[in-house]
């Protein structure tokens, strides 16, 4: 999302109210993106209130006031993370959604049993490009800046992880057909 500028320097340089506002508007975002990484409305929450209170004390070293919205979701991100780590359990996603556009113009209906155990055995790098671009529509840019990679890494975590994701699919179809 796009902010005003001269609130998000003003926000940088200690104004809560400035504050307060930017992140008023980032709500449904954040609490979106941090549901489909957590799965239940009191976790995603839990790691919504914790990203704020981390963002209110590290706002001051905000060096790009443009990129607030990608400071921001790496970290709810990483406070997710954090949260999925305690209950060990894999990155929940919508995978209906997710199974359409991986299999466009592919008629039969593959069930989400299948894609969920593929991706589980994705390595988190492939399991988290894949969520950020296909479920939540983010650009490959976007997702270099949010996981700290080179643009090109992200488009090989993907083709990779495709293709991994492809080759278990169909090997599951072959044993359970």
């Amino acid at each position: 999302m796009k902010h005003d500028i001269h609130t998000v320097k003003r926000a940088i340089n200690g104004d809560v109210k400035a504050f307060e506002e930017v992140l008023f508007l980032e709500e449904k975002m954040l609490y979106y993106k941090a549901l489909s990484y957590v799965g239940k409305k009191e976790d995603a929450l839990d790691a919504i209130q914790e990203t704020s209170c981390k963002a209110f004390l590290s706002i001051g070293q905000l060096q790009n006031p443009e990129y607030f919205s990608t400071w921001l979701f790496r970290i709810l991100i990483r406070e997710c993370y954090k949260l999925l780590k305690k209950r060990d359990r894999i990155i929940p996603y919508e995978e209906n959604k997710l199974l359409m556009r991986l299999e466009q113009g592919r008629d039969e209906e593959i069930e989400s049993f299948h894609l969920s155990e593929a991706l589980s055995k994705l390595n988190s790098s492939y399991q988290t490009s894949i969520i950020l671009f296909y479920y939540h529509d983010l650009p490959i840019q976007v997702i270099s800046e949010i996981m700290e990679k080179p643009v090109g890494t992200i488009k090989t975590y993907l083709r990779r992880a495709k293709k991994s994701l492809k080759d278990d699919l169909e090997r599951s179809y072959k044993l359970h057909g």
